[in-house]
């Protein structure tokens, strides 16, 4: 099913046009309430497409952002605007606009740090939240991983030869990817160019402001913060099986911070998974069942 959505601009505080795509519930459908989905650190609005369909069809209303410097939002002047507390601040900026009290947050990796950081200064706006792939944790070979392609300079390139770029970086993560599948994720990728050609669809100095010995320094603060989370709010925690980012013992730390939590793994897929599994779409309804 083609996913339909309304674009949707706001302003941050700092006075960025931010973009969001706004799938609106299906018609003759109660609504749910309002979903806002954050993305990961190089990832964009459009990753959420699938999940909004499902949840649409459900009766709710889904707000995919892209953050700042990503996609449709504008790039910020200062390169240390990019950072989880100016994400959480321009999460606030969009409940704000839309008159939204309070809403169910689905993060993926840096998604789920932007989520737990609005969780420890404005708990009172979310109303559960899906944390994907990422905790306080991060082992820092995971961390070196990605440091050794993301924010890189790429050269401009033609279809074919993204869809290979990206299936040499992500198919250890999504070894039963098709190649169907790897154009789709050029598609949520990329942009084209006035000659056809390809880039990244980001400013590259999203990354280049993310330290990973910030993280680790950051380690017991961010568990204060997931902790205050998971004690407001129920809360899923999704991990994909096969990942480098999330390693087991940390997801199972999570969900043990209380009764609210639960979690899920997908099969078969590592950092991070899409959200369109069956099991992590089956999970997420589950969750909005228990929203109150």
């Amino acid at each position: 099913m083609t996913p339909s959505y309304q674009d949707l601009y706001w302003n941050s505080r700092d006075g960025l046009r931010l973009h969001a795509r706004d799938h609106a519930p299906a018609t003759a459908q109660p609504v749910g309430g309002t979903v806002v989905c954050i993305p990961g650190l190089t990832r964009n609005a459009a990753d959420f497409d699938a999940l909004a369909v499902t949840l649409t069809a459900a009766g709710w209303r889904v707000l995919a952002v892209d953050l700042r410097g990503r996609a449709g939002s504008q790039r910020a002047a200062d390169p240390a605007g990019y950072n989880p507390r100016a994400y959480a601040d321009d999460m606030l900026a969009l409940l704000a606009s839309q008159h939204i009290d309070k809403a169910v947050f689905i993060g993926t990796s840096l998604g789920v740090l932007v989520t737990i950081t609005l969780a420890s200064h404005a708990p009172g706006h979310i109303a559960a939240a899906v944390l994907n792939d990422a905790g306080p944790k991060v082992p820092r070979q995971a961390l070196a991983r990605i440091g050794k392609y993301a924010g890189k300079p790429l050269p401009p390139m033609a279809p074919e030869q993204a869809a290979a770029y990206l299936e040499s970086i992500g198919k250890a993560a999504f070894p039963r990817f098709t190649a169907e599948d790897w154009r789709a994720m050029v598609a949520r990728t990329f942009r084209a160019r006035e000659d056809g050609q390809l880039e990244l669809d980001y400013d590259p100095a999203v990354v280049r402001t993310t330290r990973p010995w910030v993280l680790w320094l950051l380690r017991p603060v961010l568990w204060r913060a997931v902790r205050t989370l998971t004690a407001a709010a129920p809360v899923l925690v999704v991990r994909g099986a096969l990942s480098d980012i999330l390693p087991a013992d940390v997801a199972r730390q999570m969900v043990a911070t209380s009764a609210h939590a639960r979690l899920v793994e997908v099969p078969e897929v590592g950092h991070a998974p899409m959200l369109s599994e069956p099991v992590a779409r089956e999970a997420i309804l589950a969750l909005l069942d228990r929203v109150p």
